[in-house]
Formats: C-alpha cells, sequence, structure tokens
C-alpha cells in the first residue's frame, strides 16, 4: 500500500467516525514529536494516530506506516498500542525486505499537578511481530518518566526513559538510554510548530542525537495533521527521516 493511498484511507475512515467524538472535548495529540506528554486522552474515547515516514541513512532506507491506539481507562491510568502495519527496508546491497513491524505495548500512569503542569510514567513493552530481518526478533521493555509543563503559550514536554534490550551488538550494553526535549508553539490560528532535540546512549556504542521540526494544523477538534523532518546531529544518528500523519477519534466507548 502506498503512503498516499494509507493516508487517504485513514481520512476517509475519520470522515465516516468522526460522528462518534462530534460534541467531545477533541483529540490528544502524541505525534509529531518522538516524546509523550505526561496527559492522557479523555477518558473513554479511543483515538488512533496515523503516518507514514520515510528514513535514509547513506546507501540505505526504511519506509514505514506507524499507528498508535490510545485509550484512557480515567484520568489516571490508559493504555497504548501501536506499532508499525507495514515496512519496506532496502539495505547498502540493494536487497529489500518487506512486512509488518514490530508491536508495542504501553501502560500509561498520569499525575496531574495542577492547571500547566503533569508528570507521567510509561511501562512498555516491544513485542517482536516482525520477522528478523526488519525488526531485532527480541522482546524489549522500556519505562518513561516524563514532565509536561505549560509556560504561557510554550508547551514542554520531557522524556528520560531507558530499555532493556532483548537483542544487542556483542560488546555493547543491554541498557539503552533515551531522553527528548520537545517544544511546541502556537504561530498562528490552528497552526503550532514543534521543536525536538533527543539522543540515545548505549554503553559501547557511540552516542547519537538529532533534531526534530514539525508543523501541525487542526482544523476542527476532532483532527490533526503533522509533517515535519528529523535529522541526526553526528556520525552515529540516522540520516534524515521525513514524516506526515494524522490522529483521529475512533470511538466514544464509555
Amino acid at each position: 500500500m502506498s503512503s498516499i493511498k494509507f493516508l487517504s484511507i485513514a481520512l476517509i475512515s475519520f470522515l465516516s467516525l468522526s460522528v462518534f467524538a462530534q460534541d467531545e472535548a477533541g483529540v490528544s495529540p502524541y505525534r509529531p514529536s518522538v516524546s509523550s506528554p505526561a496527559q492522557l486522552p479523555l477518558a473513554g474515547q479511543l483515538e488512533l494516530e496515523l503516518g507514514v515516514l520515510r528514513n535514509k541513512t547513506d546507501n540505505t532506507s526504511r519506509d514505514s506506516q506507524p499507528y498508535l491506539f490510545k485509550l484512557a481507562l480515567n484520568k489516571e491510568w490508559g493504555i497504548l498500542i501501536g506499532g508499525e502495519s507495514y515496512v519496506s527496508s532496502r539495505d547498502e546491497f540493494a536487497h529489500k525486505e518487506n512486512g509488518v513491524g514490530d508491536t508495542s505495548i504501553v501502560l500509561k500512569r498520569a499525575f496531574i499537578l495542577d492547571d500547566n503542569t503533569a508528570m507521567g510514567l510509561e511501562f512498555g513493552t516491544k513485542l517482536a511481530t516482525a520477522k528478523d530481518t526488519i525488526g531485532s526478533g527480541k522482546t524489549d521493555y522500556t519505562v518513561n518518566a516524563i514532565l509536561s509543563k505549560d509556560i504561557e503559550k510554550l508547551h514542554f514536554d520531557g522524556n528520560l526513559n531507558i530499555t532493556r534490550l532483548g537483542l544487542r551488538e556483542e560488546g555493547a550494553s543491554t541498557n539503552l538510554l533515551g531522553w527528548a526535549a520537545s517544544f511546541s508553539l502556537p504561530i498562528a490560528d490552528k497552526w503550532q510548530a514543534v521543536a525536538e532535540p533527543s539522543g540515545l546512549h548505549q554503553q559501547g556504542k557511540p552516542t547519537s542525537t538529532q533534531i526534530l521540526t514539525a508543523l501541525a494544523y487542526s482544523p476542527n477538534k476532532e483532527l490533526t495533521i503533522d509533517f515535519g523532518i528529523a535529522k541526526g546531529l553526528n556520525k552515529s544518528s540516522q540520516g534524515y527521516t521525513l514524516f506526515a500523519g494524522l490522529v483521529i477519534p475512533v470511538a466514544k466507548l464509555w
């Protein structure tokens, strides 16, 4: 399925399903940044995030179609289920691999401190649903700590996480440390700009860092569309990543 066709189906699905959320508070986008906010979506409203992503590093490339289902059980607890519905990769020898990607399941706890500040914890696992030539073939476990803060119009999301890898390279640690700091700001009616530096550190391997910039457009409360680019900042980072996606409500379950 092409990326354009994938997003077209998503938009048609939104138009047919949006009746479920006409009177609700709107969607709570986690896209387009790498980090997650501490806040949960509206309790009982199932939300879906869809995207297309292209990564290019030297002579290798990877195209994927990520998705994420989000459901808040109440104001404090939520469940996230995501992954890649399709992956197409090509290595430096022009060898191609296609298939379904890995699947992640996350249990999320939100701590709302006041109207402008929230903290969160995510406990996640990545299941090896992809074939070994696309994914790692092993299960990973992640704990992510989150701080979200509104400073007048500026919104900040800080993430600090550790992942226990099921597969590691020889001489490298099984623990992968990650951080991200996302800054978003309204720049016009219905438009928002996002900037986010992030990095990964694994003992025994070079540290990687990148910078992400994006724009998000919300024509109404039930739809947010985003697009942007992420660029590696050192030799051990990925070259660049182009992405686009959207966030929609699927159904009000309770």
